[in-house]
């Protein structure tokens, strides 16, 4: 799938603009005036420019091309390395307390919406990756469920990736709770199989629609969304995950199982993502080596 849109970003947006320069011309100030009317007025369909995220994006793939032009010798130099890129603003960042989750999973009790939220904020799974996970991926014995696909809505409809790195093929370890609602969770799914018969689609999934087919993200989003309001909290599916990496953070979780938990390259994201949770944990660390200093000075006594 990301071929695709990598084909797309070339096809539709590099090309029509850069495409007519040869490659041995193509200048820094060829790419930074693209990317300049691309933020002003990209768009392909209406008014308007593209995202800086979008632009930035563009500059990752052709980067990458470029670079692969370097090493066959066909440039003595990446021209896009003396580009700026434009930087995304960070979109702001929404992490639940304990009692406002409380009170979400409470407000999605009976809904297909449950067993989504409870994974979310108990393994910080990507909202794809909930709904790419199969039962043969939960592993009830050992507690703990793999990451091995995610769920994807293309132009062409719904279809299932792998992870993007190594990082992301992950084994996650999973709670009491969660393993007991994935238990209540498999007997009600095997019930609506059998009361549909064989108008279940039976894809496996964990967290499928109620035939057994991929929940499309666009609507399953837009659920959340709703359900999201009704609970009193403003907040995307995606903050689940956020509040499941700060609430163990701030439990005093080391950061390495953050990141693994989470399936982050490297724990430096997971440093830089949550860095404002650090803080406090650093004032608590202070106070934490004061007391236990004073206890061994207080015994040499």
């Amino acid at each position: 799938m990301r071929l695709l849109r990598y084909e797309e970003i070339v096809r539709c947006h590099l090309s029509p603009r850069l495409g007519h320069i040869p490659l041995s011309k193509l200048q820094p100030l060829h790419i930074q005036s693209y990317y300049s009317e691309a933020l002003l007025s990209g768009r392909r369909r209406g008014k308007g420019g593209l995202s800086a995220q979008t632009v930035l994006h563009h500059h990752r793939v052709l980067r990458e091309a470029l670079q692969q032009a370097v090493k066959w010798l066909l440039l003595a130099r990446n021209p896009a390395d003396a580009v700026e890129p434009p930087r995304p603003k960070r979109r702001e960042m929404r992490a639940l307390d304990g009692e406002a989750t409380g009170k979400l999973l409470r407000a999605a009790t009976e809904t297909r919406l449950y067993v989504p939220i409870m994974i979310a904020v108990t393994t910080g799974l990507r909202r794809g990756e909930i709904l790419g996970l199969r039962w043969e991926d939960v592993d009830f014995e050992n507690a703990n469920l793999a990451v091995r696909q995610s769920l994807e809505q293309t132009k062409a409809g719904l279809a299932f990736k792998q992870p993007k790195t190594a990082k992301g093929r992950r084994v996650v370890a999973l709670p009491g709770l969660t393993i007991e609602t994935l238990k209540q969770h498999r007997k009600q799914q095997a019930a609506e199989r059998l009361m549909l018969g064989q108008a279940f689609e039976d894809h496996g999934l964990v967290c499928a629609r109620a035939d057994g087919n991929p929940w499309p993200s666009n609507s399953f989003s837009a659920a959340f969304v709703a359900l999201a309001k009704k609970a009193g909290c403003t907040i995307r599916f995606h903050d689940l995950r956020h509040t499941h990496a700060t609430q163990l953070l701030r439990q005093g979780v080391h950061p390495k199982i953050v990141s693994e938990r989470l399936g982050h390259s490297t724990v430096g994201i997971t440093l830089d993502v949550y860095s404002h949770v650090l803080p406090g944990m650093q004032e608590e660390a202070a106070t934490r080596t004061d007391t236990a200093l004073r206890a061994a000075l207080a015994e040499s006594d």
